[in-house]
């Protein structure tokens, strides 16, 4: 229960925001099943306000938190901060604890937290994980000015031959030069999310998420097009260097409305005519540091504001012969999206592939239902990609479109592997 202390700074701090916490094993994906949840405030980490456990799908609840003022996040004010702070402590018997401090909370948004517990026959030390303030907030080297289209006809030069969505990026956590950093190898959609959630604040209008997301998903897949690192001689794809990439930070939490656009549009990158590489879109706050030509974070909140569409806000920034295209492979998908929706009627051998995935992922998520892999897609096989959405908080419509047909297949890849990438 909560307790009157928690009650007293929901009232305090006028608005609230949410929490919902995934716990899986390291191998597998398997959800955790039992942990204990101890969540306080990051100010006061001995004052519990919280103890829960996960159930069958690893999941917690959806916590109810307080969050200061909506308006908080609507100007640059620099003075106070626009979300709150809390630290999560997740034991679970036969792994080793992992502590998160600093998840961030704002006003009216659901801040989503995954933990992923390494078994203790890995390691038995605890895993300490804190999260910096957003770019917007902290203060962070700004980025170094590069081309936004790469030379690639110099000799020797690496260059994919054409735009791919990797299944992984390799983040190094650091400066390039940095040997001390760790690499980390991050799902392409997972990197996306925690960059936008540590750059740019989910309360912002739809619009300018979407400009924003658009322009990390292209300056990354630059990086993978042109492979520029690994042309440098690392074995990396992109760092965590704001003076160099983008802010990914290790372990952070992220948000649904920053997760939904990211399953939306994960495949879109920024072009120009008759230039094949995804460009380098290169951004700033447009508060502390103005950048000519580049994205201004803070002034395309203002456009969207305005009613400004994505494509607009980006062509007011980077010119009008900016386009959003569509890269052509998807790596480590096992079977490509059908190019429609799967609903109640369809039938087929996606339909069959869809269902297989489902009930593959059923013996790991036990509370999607088992149906029949005939590729036929009836009420059966409605609810259970209804459970399914439910299960991994996407709309419940029991119909497979673009962004839960790729879920599936995120998830169906993450339970047949004997182990993930660490």
């Amino acid at each position: 229960m909560r307790n009157s202390r928690l009650r007293a700074a929901q009232v305090n701090n006028v608005d609230n925001g949410t929490m919902k916490i995934q716990v899986t094993s390291a191998v597998g994906l398997i959800p955790v099943q039992g942990a204990r949840i101890t969540i306080s405030y990051s100010g006061d980490p001995q004052d519990t306000l919280e103890q829960i456990s996960t159930n069958a799908e690893g999941q917690s609840e959806v916590l109810t938190l307080a969050a200061p003022p909506l308006e908080y996040s609507m100007e640059p004010e620099q003075t106070t901060q626009p979300y709150a702070e809390y630290n999560v402590v997740v034991e679970a018997e036969g792994y080793r604890p992992v502590s998160i401090e600093n998840v961030d909370v704002f006003s009216g948004e659901l801040s989503l937290q995954d933990v992923r517990m390494e078994p203790l026959e890995v390691s038995e030390e605890e895993k300490n994980i804190v999260i910096p303030a957003n770019t917007l907030f902290g203060n962070f080297p700004p980025k170094i000015a590069e081309a936004e289209i790469k030379p690639v006809d110099e000799s020797g030069e690496i260059v994919l031959s054409r735009v791919v969505v990797p299944e992984y990026v390799i983040v190094h956590d650091g400066t390039p030069g940095d040997s001390t950093a760790g690499d980390y190898y991050v799902r392409y959609k997972d990197y996306i999310k925690n960059v936008a959630s540590s750059e740019i604040y989910a309360t912002w209008p739809d619009s300018t998420i979407r400009a924003n997301i658009l322009a990390i998903m292209s300056f990354t897949l630059n990086r993978v097009y042109t492979e520029w690192y690994r042309n440098k001689g690392y074995d990396f794809t992109i760092t965590s260097s704001t003076a160099y990439d983008h802010k990914w930070v290790y372990g952070r939490n992220y948000f649904d409305s920053i997760s939904q656009v990211v399953d939306e549009m994960f495949t879109n990158f920024l072009s120009r005519p008759n230039v094949r590489q995804p460009i380098l879109t290169q951004y700033c706050d447009g508060q502390r540091v103005t950048c000519p030509n580049w994205l201004s974070q803070w002034g395309s909140k203002y456009l969207g504001d305005q009613n400004y569409s994505a494509i607009q806000i980006l062509r007011y920034y980077y010119g009008s012969d900016m386009y959003i295209n569509e890269a052509e492979e998807i790596s480590g998908i096992p079977a490509s999206w059908p190019r429609e929706n799967l609903t109640i009627g369809s039938s087929g051998e996606k339909v069959r592939q869809m269902q297989e995935q489902l009930n593959r992922i059923a013996r790991v998520y036990t509370s999607i239902p088992r149906i029949s892999a005939d590729g036929s897609f009836g009420p059966a096989t409605a609810e259970a990609v209804r459970r399914f959405q439910s299960v991994f908080g996407l709309p419940q419509t029991g119909v497979v479109d673009y962004p839960t047909w790729y879920k599936i297949s995120e998830i169906y890849v993450g339970v047949t592997r004997i182990a993930e990438l660490n």
